[in-house]
């Protein structure tokens, strides 16, 4: 089911998460379902429990193919639940981010963080794995990563004079040099713990 997505400011957002212990509840496999059709029909690349109003350790990416992202710069869609980013990449990198959370504002803003990351999760069956990633992928995953600590990407642009609105975004930004080498998918490595 789609779900409204909070926005900024409110409380919900904030609030402590809870780990999940029991792989075969019902509540937890709805939660999925709902963050994928809604992060689906807002065309967005991840989505975190919060940010439908569900406080779980929970998110789920999908970065798809569009016309700017071919085949090679795409990923399956994947579960992450009890998330840890475990290895962090000591080079940053800066790229333009928006969040479902911020959609009434459209607004997009740059933001650094480690280059590439390696993240510990299970999937939704409780099987653990490890995926280490770059580009677009490692910047989603720790986007929604954040969510998780009740951490808005807005929270973390690095230059307030910066901020785009969405069509500015679309046409200074969006298909620039800077924006695509940095979210070029160059590591993908998934591994089943």
């Amino acid at each position: 089911m789609v779900k409204k997505t909070l926005q900024v400011g409110d409380p919900r957002l904030k609030q402590p998460n809870r780990e999940v212990t029991d792989f075969s509840d019902p509540e937890v496999k709805q939660v999925v379902d709902n963050l994928v059709e809604t992060m689906r029909a807002l065309e967005l690349i991840g989505m975190a429990a919060p940010q439908i109003g569900e406080n779980w350790q929970i998110f789920v990416t999908e970065p798809r193919e569009t016309k700017a992202r071919n085949g090679d710069q795409t990923d399956v869609l994947r579960v992450y639940i009890n998330p840890k980013v475990v290895k962090s990449s000591p080079e940053e990198v800066i790229i333009y981010e928006g969040c479902g959370c911020v959609a009434q504002g459209k607004l997009f803003g740059p933001v650094s963080r480690p280059k590439e990351i390696t993240i510990e999760a299970s999937d939704l069956t409780g099987k653990r794995f490890t995926l280490r990633a770059d580009g677009i992928l490692g910047r989603v995953i720790q986007h929604e990563n954040d969510h998780l600590s009740g951490i808005e990407f807005t929270e973390k642009i690095t230059d307030y004079r910066k901020l785009l609105s969405f069509d500015h975004y679309v046409a200074q930004v969006r298909n620039s040099p800077e924006q695509k080498t940095a979210s070029v998918i160059n590591v993908k490595v998934f591994k089943e713990l």
